[in-house]
């Protein structure tokens, strides 16, 4: 294959990659978007694999050969590219079949991780293949410490994240003394190894760059390991970012345009929705990277003033089902705990029973339900709940105080009043679905036990509130039964 049409090849996979973002912006057209991206990525793959059989022997399949064997570097590796795909379609493929939905948070921050130690292992291979030379280029060197050092602090933030999500380590912050002092220390001596690296001999610079690594693997877990639950889904974007800038870097050093031009929509259109969500949030990008959020102050502790009272009043499944009957208007506020019980499906056939009864039914989706953007969207598409019905915070927040019922189903901080009525709770300012001001909140929870972000909720304390306890899917197909 020819330069030009291989330049050709990866313009047009661009074009897809940028059509497939479109897709995904909406729910009806999400399924064209993944289909875009898939077609885009195979071309990419393609037009790779048959150039490297001619000129361009420094291509994106070759970034994989690198990571596979430095052998391959010296043979241009097409078999070694294509046993790395086989290895990677399979192991994609029962991925895509085996993990469930609630697992894809985690899924997700483990992909990140793949692409930010590949963005090291190749930043370190093409440097080191150019020892042989006097001295490093000074652009070239930028480049080569840039892909590095982001690749680096992707890979262990993203583990850290991974490791957050799945609960093998918990959601709270972890607040080292000095912090901040200590990210500061590691940042600048990443910058003073990398004056030193562009003023090195090439075969000198090897050990500058290594150090560097090794501290930006720190960076990377020490950032995420500072950043409570309730920031996650913040999170996963951020090193979704993190990824497509990684990519990037790794695109300039092999000169590939189709690695610099997918990296940077996927760090820019990561950076954009982190933007979002932190602005949903009430809090600034700098705040959730540094803010150690879900940590409860000490001063909130002793004054006992984020400590919710009074009593809980408990309702069973028929009663339940009366209310809504008896209803207008139901609004049903989905979260994570609906996802770990699967109950989406019989979610889905209580509003169809409501709605054919005459009942205004409708979703409230808030901005970080879940554990990953977009995540309860997701759900409610799979169990073939019409979109129209689906309303985000913004468009819904207005109607609670007319509304008969809410039905709050496994989401705990973003219905939080402590949020708008406790300037000492972590959460303070933060939107939240304003579930209390509905006439009845019927809250469906195993027990009396915090969200993910470690923090009390008073909404089980309200007045207008009652809780339905137990699994969710038992509890919501015990209220389809009655009804």
């Amino acid at each position: 294959m020819s330069q030009t049409m291989l330049n050709a090849a990866f313009i047009a996979s661009s074009v897809m990659f940028i059509l497939s973002l479109g897709g995904l912006s909406h729910q009806e057209t999400a399924r064209r978007g993944n289909l875009y991206g898939m077609i885009g990525m195979a071309v990419a793959v393609l037009a790779t694999l048959l150039a490297s059989t001619g000129t361009t022997s420094e291509s994106f399949m070759g970034t994989i050969s690198i990571i596979a064997t430095d052998a391959v570097a010296a043979s241009g590796g097409q078999g070694w590219a294509i046993a790395a795909l086989v290895m990677g379609g399979l192991i994609g493929s029962v991925l895509a079949v085996r993990v469930a939905m609630t697992s894809m948070p985690e899924l997700v921050a483990v992909l990140h991780s793949f692409v930010g130690l590949a963005a090291v292992l190749v930043g370190i291979s093409n440097h080191m293949g150019s020892s042989g030379a006097d001295h490093v280029d000074v652009v070239h060197g930028v480049e080569t410490f840039i892909g590095v050092f982001v690749g680096a602090v992707t890979f262990t933030g993203s583990i850290i994240a991974f490791a957050k999500l799945r609960e093998m380590i918990g959601s709270r912050p972890l607040l080292l003394p000095g912090r901040h002092f200590l990210n500061l220390a590691m940042l600048v001596s990443s910058i003073i190894l990398c004056v030193l690296f562009i003023g090195a001999t090439p075969s000198d610079g090897v050990a500058h760059l290594l150090i560097m690594t090794g501290i930006a693997f720190v960076l990377g877990a020490h950032l995420v390991l500072a950043i409570g639950g309730a920031d996650m889904p913040v999170v996963v974007s951020m090193l979704n970012s993190y990824s497509g800038w990684a990519a990037s870097a790794t695109g300039f050093l092999l000169s590939n345009d189709a690695l610099i031009v997918t990296g940077a929509l996927v760090g820019s259109s990561g950076a954009i929705l982190s933007y979002i969500m932190c602005k949903a949030m009430n809090r600034s990008f700098f705040s959730v990277i540094f803010g150690g959020f879900g940590a409860q102050p000490a001063a909130s502790k002793a004054a006992g003033a984020a400590a919710p009272a009074g009593d809980v009043q408990s309702i069973d499944a028929n009663a339940t089902a009366e209310l809504l009957k008896q209803s207008k208007e139901v609004i049903i506020v989905p979260g994570y705990g609906m996802a770990v019980a699967h109950a989406q499906h019989p979610v889905r056939q209580i509003s169809e029973k409501l709605r054919a009864a005459g009942v205004n039914v409708r979703f409230a989706i808030h901005p970080v339900a879940g554990r990953l953007p977009g995540h309860m969207n997701v759900l409610l598409a799979e169990a073939k709940v019409p979109y129209d019905i689906v309303l985000e915070m913004d468009e819904i927040n207005a109607d609670f105080p007319t509304t008969d019922v809410v039905l709050v189903i496994g989401a705990n901080d973003i219905v939080n009043p402590a949020a708008l009525e406790d300037p000492a709770s972590p959460i303070a300012g933060m939107p939240v679905l304003e579930v209390w001001k509905a006439k009845t909140a019927i809250v469906l929870k195993r027990g009396m036990a915090t969200g993910y972000a470690g923090v009390d909720n008073p909404l089980f304390y309200k007045p207008a509130t009652k809780m339905l306890f137990g699994d969710a899917k038992k509890s919501v197909e015990a209220v389809l039964a009655a009804l």
